[in-house]
């Protein structure tokens, strides 16, 4: 029998949903994902949950805006945080290392 499995975390859904929607607030803010298919990339998350969570976002009060490219078609653009409400986003910087664990990306 082999007793040298990784250990595995429970975590409620509502936890890693909480901290989905920080990492991604998060990638978006620092400018290292600010659009759906950079989100996708970076976390491996599928279109949907990205956009779905982007769109959660103002659940916690966090101002996320769309931010249209000039002349450009389709949606083409970035997105910004505008306010972080009540969130700390100092917190998440420090913890940043905890929050990807939880949520099992790179």
């Amino acid at each position: 029998m082999n007793t040298n499995k990784a250990p595995t975390m429970d975590v409620s859904k509502t936890k890693s949903s909480f901290y989905r929607r920080l990492y991604v607030a998060h990638l978006i803010d620092s400018g290292a994902a600010s659009s759906v298919p950079a989100l996708c990339e970076a976390t491996g998350m599928p279109r949907r949950t990205a956009q779905d969570t982007i769109a959660a976002l103002a659940d916690l009060d966090i101002v996320c805006e769309f931010k249209q490219e000039e002349g450009a078609r389709n949606h083409a653009g970035s997105y910004q945080i505008k306010a972080w409400g009540a969130i700390d986003k100092a917190w998440i910087a420090v913890h940043l290392p905890q929050v990807k664990a939880v949520l099992g990306y790179p």
